[in-house]
């Protein structure tokens, strides 16, 4: 709607025509108006869905297909330390009676790096407690098997032992559930999240996502290679995993300051 309302408020009338030349120029005045290289991309493909549309529909358009996106920044994720997390995963739970279950997804959540949607959809026998798996399903469906970790398993026994059976009023497959036995969403995965956090004194810090980000980032910094951390991750290519690596060079420029001569 923004566009064809520029397109029409321009003086020539062969002007408010839907071309290339007249898109290019439709971007280049949102980047005079300010709008960050992400916006500007999601105009693009709002335009290209809508020239897609009326292409079906029988209108005669050109193939806009072949404007290139604005060039993005690629952002550095960033990751709570892990002193940080263990103050809020050590701490007290925040009062009431879900804190077991509370406590067992946030240390899934780091411990295997799941997505949201992916912790939020797991079955019960998703989970192997004895082996420290679990089976997700990613983004396309695909399945991936990813380790739980010794405290992230201890949580999970004391939920699944302890609360879990008073929730699955419905005798549900899920393994998280909320207070009236329903599938956990992402909104209120969100405010767990955030809940912990207040309690540890950290609010506005971390999300449920910041939670994969340190998951990433931790293993890079132990040591874990590339490879192992893209598989563990879901990630289809390696260079989506490559986000990560400023880890290592992070590391690598502090060892550079502290041991070369002219490093400081």
């Amino acid at each position: 709607m923004r566009f064809l309302a520029w397109c029409a408020r321009q003086r020539d009338p062969e002007a408010r025509r839907v071309t290339v030349a007249r898109l290019h120029d439709h971007l280049i005045a949102l980047r005079d108006e300010g709008l960050a290289p992400a916006s500007i991309a999601r105009h693009l493909a709002s335009i290209k869905a809508l020239a897609r549309f009326r292409a079906q529909e029988g209108e005669k358009l050109p193939d806009l297909s072949a404007v290139p996106p604005p060039r993005l920044w690629q952002t550095l994720p960033e990751a709570p330390g892990s002193a940080d997390l263990a103050t809020m995963l050590d701490g007290h739970p925040p009062d009431g009676p879900l804190g077991p279950r509370d406590r067992a997804l946030l240390e899934l959540l780091y411990a295997s790096g799941l997505r949201v949607s992916e912790a939020v959809t797991l079955q019960v026998h998703d989970v192997d407690l004895d082996a420290l798996f679990a089976r997700c399903r990613g983004k396309g469906g695909k399945e991936r098997v990813v380790p739980v970790g010794s405290r992230a398993g201890e949580a999970l026994c004391a939920y699944l032992r302890d609360l879990r059976p008073r929730l699955d009023r419905a005798r549900s497959s899920l393994l998280f559930l909320s207070r009236t036995g329903s599938a956990l969403d992402r909104h209120q995965v969100w405010r767990i999240v955030r809940a912990w956090c207040l309690r540890a004194g950290r609010a506005g810090r971390l999300s449920p996502h910041t939670l994969r980000h340190a998951f990433a980032t931790h293993l890079l910094e132990g040591g874990a290679d590339l490879r192992s951390v893209q598989e563990m991750l879901g990630h289809a290519k390696i260079s989506t995993t490559q986000r990560y690596t400023h880890v290592d060079r992070r590391r690598l420029k502090d060892i550079h300051r502290r041991f070369h001569p002219r490093g400081s």
